[in-house]
């Protein structure tokens, strides 16, 4: 196992929640770009786990409702998660283009709440750890 590799999974993840943390103090603030980098910073995480528990590669995917599905076959307390992943999912691609989606301050705000949740959830923070992020 790599754990150079799994450890940049999770580099770019922390990267990504600071990102949507900077962005939280433009004004006016970026709403769909800081509820994009919590949907990555998560999507990032799961594939990390994924890779840690033997995928060859990352899934290819943005659906967080996949990838938690497939971290669920490995660990049932993803279930606690799930409901966070699927608020984020709408945010993996919908946000990057004019007029998809309305975000509203208090979506961003769940958002950042949700990614950060994610980032303390223990079966991640063990991955991390192992690899030393």
């Amino acid at each position: 196992m790599d754990h150079e590799f799994i450890a940049e999974w999770f580099r770019f993840a922390d990267t990504d929640l600071l990102s949507a943390e900077h962005l939280q103090s433009l004004y006016p603030q970026p709403l769909e770009i800081i509820c994009y980098h919590c949907q990555q910073s998560v999507e990032k995480s799961l594939k990390g786990y994924l890779i840690n528990k033997g995928a060859m590669e990352p899934p290819k995917t943005h659906n967080l409702n996949t990838l938690i599905d497939m971290c669920l076959e490995y660990d049932e307390h993803f279930d606690k998660i799930k409901r966070i992943c699927d608020t984020l999912n709408r945010y993996g691609v919908q946000p990057r283009y004019p007029n998809e989606i309305e975000i509203l301050e208090q979506d961003m705000l769940k958002a950042l709440e949700y990614a950060r949740q994610i980032w303390d959830f223990e079966a991640l923070m063990e991955v991390r750890q192992k690899t030393s992020l």
